[in-house]
């Protein structure tokens, strides 16, 4: 009898434990019906339109010039003598080809990420912080942020029973954190954002939170995403000064994901990344919290994210950890050398005194303005319909609404054995070709339902988009009723 080695049964029983929400059942049966409506299958609608996941270019945003020049410029080097590419753009290719094996970006770099690139991102932080320093030996390339922060989650995860690490993630949360709690075994804490006060973390909550998870855990860290992703709020000063404290004394390892830190459009809002408020808060908090903090080259106005480039910088570090580090790192022997370039090009963009600089602002700004725009009209149109609720999208690029469902409809989707939000976003897809994601996939409070949107498609069909989802939810609510 012919038996199969692996099974359902015995295989990794954390790897079935994973759910990804971004990419799961609603964007496959997107993807059915892309194919169904090119075999000339007759639907309502003659495209589906992918808002479900955060990538700029797939919905029709042009890639920054100078970006796409000196990456052309490193892939094939003989361009350097064309005198069509910008003397800045070849300066850089040149820079960046000198500091790869063989003047090739074919090669495998440093494990840690070509030096001089850390050494960019370091002046980076640098100038980004105000001058608090940065050294680039804490800086750690990596394949998009995604990578880093599976890492630094696989370094922190010890223990069994009640011993076993436990993890504070944000609900609302980007599913890639409970995706790799499960994978490591690990024990997600859930601290809950206040909707009513436009998605906002108190320390209340995080207490709340960390002392009924040490009745069956060690919360040893605490994950925040600024802004939010898929809430879209922007963190106060004081906000992170508090996150900060109860850090320290609950002896918390902070996590902050910043990789949305360019998307900030609100009136009054500002991006503070946690290192510079943790080293404006003095000795006393800035030599003993123990942090990482992520970004890359996939969001902000670059929208890069075929590319996987992104870092991490760790700080108070103990050495023999971050040797540890350094040695797992290089069991994936480097993170994309494309990647790595164009992260150098991020965080070394054009100078005003260089012939690309005044392009390179004007495209820039014109994406963020663009962004800016949609999420002011997000959150008008949203609100404009009877049912929905949708706080202002202060950064970041999704919008999180609360949709009221009948209870018809929820006994309904129970039938089907399908969770509420799921079936509306499903039945979205099937009469409009929109494709969402249902809240339940970020987890929400018990009792309520949102879907997650991106504002990225151009104005002018994200206003189809925003009337096409206006008049299903009224169609939805009726039928319902």
């Amino acid at each position: 009898m012919f038996q199969i080695v692996l099974t359902l049964d015995n295989m990794n029983p954390n790897v079935r434990r994973v759910e990804y929400a971004v990419r799961g059942a609603i964007v496959q049966r997107a993807g059915q019906i892309e194919k169904e409506l090119k075999e000339g299958v007759k639907k309502p609608f003659t495209e589906v339109i992918k808002a479900n996941i955060g990538d700029a270019h797939a919905m029709g945003q042009k890639p920054i010039s100078f970006l796409r020049q000196v990456l052309a410029l490193c892939s094939y080097p003989e361009l350097l003598e064309d005198n069509k590419f910008p003397e800045d753009a070849k300066h850089r290719a040149r820079r960046i080809l000198e500091a790869c094996g063989g003047h090739s970006i074919g090669a495998y770099s440093a494990s840690q990420g070509i030096e001089c690139v850390r050494q960019d991102v370091a002046r980076y932080i640098e100038k980004r912080d105000g001058g608090i320093p940065s050294n680039p030996d804490n800086i750690y390339l990596s394949t998009g942020a995604s990578d880093a922060i599976v890492t630094m989650l696989k370094l922190l995860v010890c223990g069994e029973g009640r011993d076993r690490t436990g993890v504070m993630i944000s609900i609302p949360q980007y599913p890639l954190y409970s995706a790799a709690l499960a994978d490591l075994g690990a024990v997600q804490i859930s601290y809950y954002l206040d909707e009513d006060k436009c998605w906002s973390l108190d320390v209340a909550e995080l207490k709340r939170a960390v002392d009924a998870a040490r009745q069956h855990c060690n919360p040893r860290v605490l994950c925040i995403i600024n802004p939010g992703n898929p809430t879209g709020q922007v963190q106060s000063r004081q906000c992170i000064e508090d996150v900060i404290r109860f850090a320290k004394e609950e002896h918390l390892f902070l996590m902050a994901d910043e990789v949305y830190q360019d998307n900030v459009y609100a009136e009054g809002c500002k991006f503070h990344s946690f290192k510079k408020v943790l080293f404006e808060m003095g000795p006393a908090y800035s030599s003993t919290v123990e942090m990482a903090s992520f970004h890359s080259t996939s969001k902000c106005y670059m929208g890069e994210c075929g590319f996987r480039g992104g870092y991490m910088e760790v700080i108070n570090m103990d050495p023999e950890v971050k040797a540890q580090l350094t040695k797992l790192v290089s069991v994936r022997l480097c993170p994309p050398v494309p990647g790595q370039a164009l992260l150098d090009l991020v965080v070394n963009p054009p100078q005003p005194d260089e012939p690309s600089y005044n392009t390179f602002m004007k495209e820039r700004t014109a994406v963020l303005a663009a962004l800016a725009e949609k999420a002011r009209l997000t959150e008008q149109i949203f609100n404009e319909v009877p049912g929905v609720t949708c706080n202002p999208v202060q950064g970041a690029m999704y919008t999180f609404p609360r949709i009221a469902l009948p209870q018809k409809a929820i006994d309904k989707a129970k039938e089907e054995g399908q969770v509420p939000d799921m079936f509306y976003c499903m039945r979205l897809l099937e009469e409009e070709g929109i494709c969402l994601v249902p809240g339940s996939g970020f987890g929400q409070r018990e009792g309520t339902f949102h879907f997650r949107m991106t504002i990225l498609p151009p104005t002018e069909k994200l206003k189809i988009v925003l009337q096409k989802i206006s008049d299903f939810h009224v169609r939805f609510t009726q039928e319902f009723s």
